[in-house]
């Protein structure tokens, strides 16, 4: 069995760029950063930022770019693909990115800092599959007990 599964949280580096394939689809480009932390053996606290390359299409490439900002904070869950293409110089370049399947906005709809916690305001979700087109939602998260009446399964 294999599996090809990615699962980041992080910030947008830059607004999501999107076009439209000659296919008619839309596909939405954008880079987030995610950022780990760790001390090293003599205690000394380390860091190191990760960038990421994202790609995502159809519905929710359109969610993408018109909500997404530089800065925001997302989750996005989708699976690995790695690209080849020609140079002009003839030369053989490589690209791999997260193909997204899923994408959640996090933080309220300004954040662009770091929050002391997380928010406990609306969040956007986005999903997508490549037979099936996007479901948008927008869940409330509250203290409320959930009922087991309200469990869709």
């Amino acid at each position: 069995m294999d599996l090809n599964k990615v699962m980041l949280i992080g910030r947008l580096t830059a607004d999501p760029e999107s076009r439209t394939t000659p296919q008619g689809q839309i596909v939405a480009n954008f880079s987030i950063a995610t950022n780990r932390v760790w001390k090293d053996q003599q205690g000394t606290q380390q860091d190191r930022t990760e960038f990421h390359n994202i790609v995502a299409w159809r519905k929710l490439a359109e969610i993408c770019a018109q909500y997404l900002k530089k800065g925001r904070q997302i989750y996005i869950e989708g699976h690995l693909q790695t690209r080849s293409w020609d140079g002009q110089d003839g030369k053989k370049n490589y690209r791999t990115e997260v193909v997204a399947d899923n994408m959640i906005m996090l933080g309220s709809k300004n954040d662009s800092a770091p929050a002391a916690r997380p928010a406990v305001s609306p969040a956007m979700t986005a999903t997508t599959s490549t037979n099936a087109p996007a479901a948008v939602t927008s869940t409330p998260v509250s203290d409320e007990e959930i009922r087991i009446e309200d469990i869709p399964f």
